[in-house]
């Protein structure tokens, strides 16, 4: 509670200073001067040893610290992307969650130490790879919890991989597949070579259906293209170029919705806060992950906002629009809360907001 309120104080109080704009220095980059971090998950058996693997021989892949959660007591995953890489860590007690996530603070803390002193070379990325059985929640909550953390490193995208052969079965038992799909930025289908191209579509299909929002890309024999790994897609434009106010649309698994809302035009930095504080303090839990641009009044690019359940990253201000389509565009993940709500929330507090 006390870091939830710190980040919305942060966020409402607008920085006076002329020369570097309301929220801190204008980036051009939404990492800022920070390392970012890519989360790769999967269930088990995916391919995401692999795909790393292929990723560090990469030159998108040199300068990468990779952190190795594993389940089980013998580091087999680790001791494979070793080979690859000087700077590893792994977490062997299972699942990132819970006490697990104080494993993965004292993890980033050391490596940003280490380098410091250069007891490790200088790293200028970082990829955590879960285990297959990891809720990604909490490793995403990680960046939001810790100040420090979020001082240094920056998410950058969560990339889920689905093992063409096993997803739809997996997918229909387990409820930890489905949210690792559902809270991804990005999609890649693996063994699309031994499953073949019928399956892989029907696979592509599902998963639409759950995220209908995550690009989809296929690996073929653990190859992709390593930009999947760098650099986050841009948040879909709901209702098309010529939207006009908040428009929406929904999938539903499991009590989840995913959703889009989008404006054209600016709106004042207050009203969305205030929208968005509501939420938090009142259904933070069900607030599964919240990411995307705003279009605010007075800036010149978008500003980069990111939640996940009560926790916000620091809103980043970009001095120009990433793909050139400007207006406000969010993707909501909820949990038992209808966009018809939300849609309605943001409505009336600008209302109230708007002067007679």
């Amino acid at each position: 509670m006390r870091a939830r309120r710190f980040v919305w104080t942060h966020m409402l109080e607008l920085f006076p200073a002329r020369t570097i704009g309301p929220f801190g220095r204008r980036q051009r980059h939404a990492r800022g001067g920070k390392i970012p971090v890519t989360v790769v998950t999967g269930f088990l058996g995916a391919g995401k040893t692999t795909l790393v693997r292929r990723f560090l021989a990469t030159e998108e892949g040199r300068g990468t610290a990779v952190v190795v959660n594993e389940f089980g007591a013998e580091g087999i995953d680790d001791a494979l992307i070793r080979t690859s890489t000087d700077e590893t860590v792994l977490l062997g007690n299972g699942c990132l969650c819970c006490t697990a996530r104080t494993d993965l603070q004292v993890a980033l803390r050391a490596l940003v130490a280490d380098r410091a002193r250069g007891a490790v070379p200088h790293f200028r990325r970082v990829v955590i790879e879960t285990s297959g059985l990891a809720d990604p929640g909490p490793v995403l909550q990680t960046f939001a919890t810790d100040r420090a953390l979020g001082g240094e490193f920056h998410l950058e995208l969560a990339v889920a991989l689905v093992d063409a052969e096993t997803a739809l079965a997996t997918l229909a038992w387990s409820a930890e597949a489905r949210k690792q799909v559902i809270l991804a930025d990005r999609l890649i289908v693996t063994k699309v070579d031994v499953a073949g191209t019928a399956l892989a579509e029907r696979v592509e299909e599902r998963l639409r259906a759950l995220n209908p929002h995550a690009p989809i890309e296929r690996a073929i024999f653990g190859r992709i293209d390593p930009q999947s790994l760098v650099a986050a897609p841009a948040p879909p434009m709901a209702g098309g170029a010529g939207a006009r106010g908040f428009v929406a649309e929904a999938a539903h698994s499991d009590g989840i919705a995913s959703f889009v809302l989008a404006q054209e035009a600016p709106m004042p930095w207050a009203p969305f806060a205030r929208a968005m504080d509501v939420l938090t303090s009142l259904r933070g839990p069900d607030l599964l992950r919240v990411k995307g641009f705003v279009a605010v009044e007075g800036c010149q690019g978008p500003v980069l906002v990111q939640f996940v359940q009560h926790l916000a990253d620091a809103p980043v201000e970009l001095q120009a629009w990433p793909d050139g389509r400007r207006g406000t565009r969010l993707v909501f993940i909820t949990r038992n809360l209808p966009e018809r709500v939300v849609r309605d929330l943001f409505a009336a507090v600008q209302a109230v907001a708007a002067p007679p």
